[in-house]
């Protein structure tokens, strides 16, 4: 089993930056993909980005790219996402989650692990 926590959410205005933080724990986190995910009020949760095990293999979805940065320390058994230039939009509950094995899956029924999830607000 795995244990994801996430924290760095908060309150911020547009064009300010926040890093989020997801802390892993209880079984190996070695060959797991990662991803981060947000939901904000009535709509589907969607992938922002995810990283596969070695963090050599990223995926960002269209409206993130350039701003966000996805990467991983597995030393210290951490994910982050760093969003920068943050617009109205990105308000949402971010969420990280894992799955196993390697692949990077954009998919929300694709991973096991979720965290509890970190309110974002972007106030314009």
């Amino acid at each position: 089993q795995v244990q994801l926590v996430e924290s760095g959410g908060g309150l911020v205005q547009a064009g300010g930056s926040l890093r989020l933080s997801c802390a892993v724990s209880g079984d190996t986190f070695r060959r797991y993909a990662m991803g981060w995910f947000r939901q904000a009020p009535g709509k589907e949760r969607e992938v922002v980005a995810a990283i596969n095990w070695s963090g050599e293999d990223t995926y960002y979805t269209a409206s993130v790219k350039g701003r966000f940065t996805i990467s991983r320390d597995n030393a210290q058994n951490t994910v982050y996402l760093q969003m920068n230039s943050l617009k109205p939009e990105d308000t949402a509950v971010y969420y990280c989650a894992a799955r196993s094995g390697r692949a990077v899956l954009v998919t929300p029924k694709r991973y096991d692990y979720w965290g509890q999830g970190t309110q974002v607000t972007v106030s314009s």
